[in-house]
């Protein structure tokens, strides 16, 4: 309940008041630009990051190791990006603050102790598993079934 009191009504709020103390100095119209502007420059910010983000997600799972950083840096840019299209200026200082690299990297590093992805921690420092815990490798052998009368070495029926 703590977090819907917060969402709507205390940053509305904090927004208003914010909105009439700019409004007060540079005027109505200069701040209705500002708002706009930040909105704009933001959201170019936040697709210049989301695709170096993806790109270095890409590169990651072609190693063969799972972008655990990147995958919550996305999340982190989707809110960035909510946070900027919301009108306010203290949304827009919460959107740009996630557009920081450093600012991801910290939140990343506070965040990653706690959660948990397929039975391991997501510690900044994993980067997959380097060898399979014991019981968990499995020896076989198999073949196609459409490959199964070409195969020389299997007799014929």
């Amino acid at each position: 309940m703590p977090i819907f009191f917060i969402l709507f009504i205390v940053v509305p709020l904090l927004e208003i008041g914010l909105f009439i103390q700019v409004g007060s100095r540079i005027g109505a119209m200069p701040t209705v630009a500002l708002v706009v502007l930040t909105a704009v420059f933001g959201v170019l910010l936040l697709r210049w990051q989301g695709l170096a983000t993806l790109m270095r997600a890409r590169g990651r799972m072609q190693q063969g190791q799972m972008p655990a950083r990147e995958m919550v840096e996305g999340i982190m840019l989707a809110f960035a990006g909510a946070m900027l299209l919301t009108p306010g200026f203290f949304t827009d200082t919460l959107g740009f603050v996630l557009l920081i690299p450093a600012c991801r990297h910290a939140l990343f590093n506070a965040l990653g102790k706690r959660i948990v992805v397929g039975g391991a921690s997501m510690n900044p420092s994993w980067a997959g598993p380097t060898h399979p815990a014991d019981g968990d490798v499995y020896d076989g052998e198999f073949s196609r079934t459409d490959d199964v009368k070409n195969d020389p070495s299997l007799p014929k029926k």
